[in-house]
């Protein structure tokens, strides 16, 4: 069995990023939309370990390490600011949250 080359890891980030790209732009759902920039980040980690690898450095797993704490932070406050949303206004649905656009 041979093992993945980085062609492999960089076309599986590439769909992983195109799955997140497409969440965003055609979901409505805030926590979906949520996921899918989640997974668009994980997408690109996934490239830069894939590179350091080839590379054989390990700057891009020391990177990795800082966009994962940065990226717990991240979903801490983005779901803090979906339930201060739904609280507020009873829904998710990004097409509802228009009370910026006056």
């Amino acid at each position: 069995m041979n093992p993945a080359t980085l062609n492999d890891y960089v076309l599986l980030s590439a769909l992983l990023f195109a799955i997140g790209f497409f969440g965003v732009l055609l979901r409505r759902n805030t926590l979906v939309v949520f996921m899918s920039l989640e997974l668009m980040l994980i997408a690109s980690t996934l490239a830069l370990v894939a590179f350091s690898r080839h590379n054989g450095t390990n700057d891009g797993n020391v990177f990795v390490f800082f966009i994962f704490t940065v990226a717990a932070a991240e979903v801490a406050v983005g779901l803090a600011l979906i339930v201060a949303l739904f609280r507020k206004r009873h829904t998710i649905q990004l097409n509802e949250l228009n009370s910026l656009k006056n």
